[in-house]
């Protein structure tokens, strides 16, 4: 049971590349059907051999050469290759759509329809001849009235050749365009590399918005959590503060309908619809930020040095990230918590948040995708972090992020 479990995938892959090759002859036989009649005329026209043959070939083989020509012929052919020959039909081919690929393309049909007219030829031919040299016992008239030398079991021992001929043939075509047909289907280098390229840009494109979606809606939501419980605990015993964080968290949820909206209008902007999605926020919304955190509970004394105001567009942007994510991972580990923001703008902005109260270390829980989201914000703009638990206990993030390129 272990052997035949072994060689089924074997057997299956065999009689795959057979089909693939008899589709080939299928084509093949279509083609000399229509063009029995030209290569006829060919034959008798009277001219040399030399000239007749490759006339001949062009007859045959241009054809061929303009349908695999077509955009949706290299597409066709991939789903056979991969279904058929190489086994990885999840490897999708899409159409050509450079000469170059429109040009291997034909030939990957070319030599299709040739080796399939040949493995056709084969089966057709040869393997009933070998069957009839093995069973008939005068073999006298298989061969235009030659008789075969030798006894029955010569004619046996020829006809079991013959047959293993036509099985290792057609087994021969098989692995070779199995071998050349991923090959002529490929790209060129520079087609290869576009095709990283573009699928590099994809994943960064994703990376970007998981990062815009955990930043600023995953900072509205925080706020909104925490809001809302302050309001449940405090709904009966003082209603006035109780409505005063149910409006923050109105104010909060808001805001994160304005994020999202940001986000999915980046979302369209990557996939190359039209974009509606305005300015992101930068530095110059800092007071906003801090006044949210703030009215959710939080004690955040804020000190600027420098001008934060005239830094790069790209700097600022992500510097008001990274401190909408600490402020964020302060919320909720400790919504009541004092916490102090630095912000030095000099030859580097340096960001500096710290805890007031140690025993609370933010970004220690929920798989720390927001720290390593920071982290990889931090990293594109060539910086340095440093975010834990300080000798005193106190959680300390530290950022420093060049302001020019180096």
């Amino acid at each position: 049971m272990v052997r035949a479990a072994s060689t089924s995938p074997v057997l299956r892959r065999e009689l795959h590349r057979w089909v693939y090759l008899l589709l080939g002859g299928a084509f093949a036989l279509a083609v000399g059907v229509v063009l029995a009649w030209p290569v006829e005329l060919l034959r008798t026209s009277g001219l040399p051999l030399v000239l007749a043959v490759p006339l001949a070939a062009v007859v045959v083989t241009a054809p061929l050469a303009a349908v695999g020509a077509l955009a949706e012929t290299r597409s066709v052919e991939g789903a056979a290759v991969g279904a058929l020959l190489t086994g990885r039909a999840e490897e999708r081919v899409g159409p050509s759509t450079t000469p170059a690929q429109r040009a291997r393309t034909g030939l990957l049909l070319v030599l299709h329809v040739l080796a399939g007219g040949v493995a056709g030829a084969l089966l057709v031919v040869g393997l009933p001849t070998a069957v009839l040299l093995a069973a008939t016992p005068d073999a006298g008239g298989l061969f235009g009235g030659a008789t075969v030398p030798g006894g029955w079991g010569v004619r046996l021992a020829l006809g079991v050749l013959l047959a293993v001929a036509v099985v290792a043939g057609g087994d021969l075509l098989g692995r070779g365009l199995a071998v050349l047909a991923p090959r002529l289907l490929a790209g060129s280098t520079a087609e290869r590399l576009a095709a990283a390229e573009a699928s590099v840009t994809l994943l960064a494109g994703r990376d970007r918005l998981a990062r815009e979606l955990h930043d600023s809606v995953g900072h509205s939501l925080s706020l909104v959590t925490v809001q809302a419980g302050a309001a449940r605990r405090l709904l009966t015993r003082d209603p006035a503060a109780a409505e005063t964080a149910l409006r923050a968290t109105e104010d909060a949820a808001r805001r994160a309908l304005v994020d999202l909206d940001h986000v999915l209008g980046l979302l369209r902007e990557d996939s190359g619809g039209p974009s509606d999605t305005g300015p992101a926020p930068d530095l110059r919304d800092l007071d906003a930020l801090v006044g949210a955190a703030r009215d959710a509970g939080a004690r955040v004394e804020v000190s600027v040095t420098g001008r934060v105001d005239a830094l790069p567009a790209v700097v600022s942007r992500e510097a008001y990230r990274i401190v909408q994510e600490g402020l964020t991972n302060a919320l909720r580990h400790a919504p009541d918590a004092a916490c102090r923001l630095e912000l030095a703008a000099g030859g580097d902005l340096r960001i500096r948040l710290a805890d007031d109260a140690p025993g609370t270390v933010p970004g220690a829980s929920g798989g720390g995708r927001g720290l390593r989201g920071l982290r990889e914000r931090v990293r594109d703009l060539r910086g340095d972090v440093d975010a834990g638990p300080g000798d005193d206990g106190r959680w300390v993030l530290a950022v420093r992020l060049p302001v020019h390129a180096r």
